[in-house]
């Protein structure tokens, strides 16, 4: 079975190199939400008619059930994000954990291995994937809308979710004041094969996000090289070290992998980690960084560190 998704992978590169499938780029009409469940008094479904993505996209977003201005929280799932809700609610406490809190917690919905960016072809598995755009450009004007969102954000993710904050934070640092990462490796140098490995493995080509491994666009996307825009950001990370603790018995909606694999992704997100925060250090850019001393690649833990991220990030936002 292992041969099996490592040919898939190495068939994909492949395909990539030899036929891409450029996209056409997006148009300039603005996003139109088309329809708004409000699902309870401080959870609601936005289906926003995407010019970027060229299709509808579903935002779900927990907030306040009263009025007065408040900050978003844009926070990111991971490598197969739920199709009718994220799994930031599905797996998590974060929708009690918030109510009550003056912020919108922003969740979209879909994107899988997408790492939210603008991939530079349209995928055959995925169709078109214009997830920066969509995040940066088309989506906030709306939340600031409909939501009463103040203009100040932060951002954040688990894994995939987490890689694609810091790429966010470090591409448009004028739009987010704090930026976390739940188990995530921003150093796309030290991640790079385990990106590719992770699109290929859920059928698409990796080569039409970013190009090969020697592209340019790799490096205009890596927080590892673009590190100095995250000077005056609140910055936060955790990892745990692979061993197992508390919560290895727990049944969560998660993936096989986390299951049965869930301690060497953690050793290798535990060693990225030490090495970004050592990076943070040497350029005099303050962060908090939690380390446990056990924990798996698992969404209780990330439940966790939900909880602990937010005496960091809530205050920098003013939430």
């Amino acid at each position: 079975m292992r041969r099996s998704v490592v040919a898939a992978a190495v068939f994909a590169f492949a395909v990539g190199l030899l036929s891409p499938v450029l996209a056409p780029p997006a148009t300039a009409r603005a996003a139109q939400v088309i329809r708004v469940d409000d699902l309870n008094a401080t959870r609601s479904a936005l289906f926003i008619d995407s010019p970027a993505m060229g299709r509808t996209i579903q935002v779900q977003v927990l907030h306040p059930a009263g009025g007065g201005a408040r900050s978003s929280y844009y926070l990111l799932d991971g490598l197969d994000p739920g199709a009718s809700q994220s799994t930031w609610t599905n797996a998590t406490d974060a929708e009690p954990f918030f109510r009550g809190k003056n912020v919108n917690v922003v969740l979209p919905m879909g994107g899988q291995a997408s790492y939210y960016t603008d991939w530079a072809a349209d995928d055959p598995r995925f169709g078109r994937y214009r997830w920066e755009t969509f995040l940066t450009q088309e989506l906030p004007p709306i939340i600031d809308d409909y939501f009463a969102g103040n203009g100040v954000n932060a951002i954040g993710g688990l894994s995939m979710g987490g890689v694609a904050a810091f790429v966010l934070a470090v591409r448009h640092p004028e739009l987010y004041r704090a930026v976390a990462g739940y188990s995530a490796c921003p150093d796309l140098t030290i991640a790079q094969g385990a990106i590719l490995f992770s699109i290929a493995n859920r059928g698409g080509n990796p080569f039409n996000m970013w190009g090969g491994p020697g592209d340019g666009a790799w490096a205009s996307h890596n927080p590892a090289l673009l590190t100095e825009r995250l000077r005056g950001k609140t910055i936060y990370l955790s990892t745990g070290t692979g061993l197992p603790g508390p919560h290895e018995l727990e049944i969560k909606p998660q993936l096989p992998e986390n299951i049965f694999f869930g301690g060497p992704i953690e050793l290798g997100v535990n060693a990225c980690v030490n090495s970004f925060a050592a990076h943070l250090k040497d350029m005099n850019i303050p962060a908090q960084v939690d380390y446990s001393p056990v924990g798996t690649h698992s969404w209780s833990y990330w439940q966790d560190t939900l909880h602990e991220s937010w005496p960091t990030i809530g205050p920098a936002i003013g939430a």
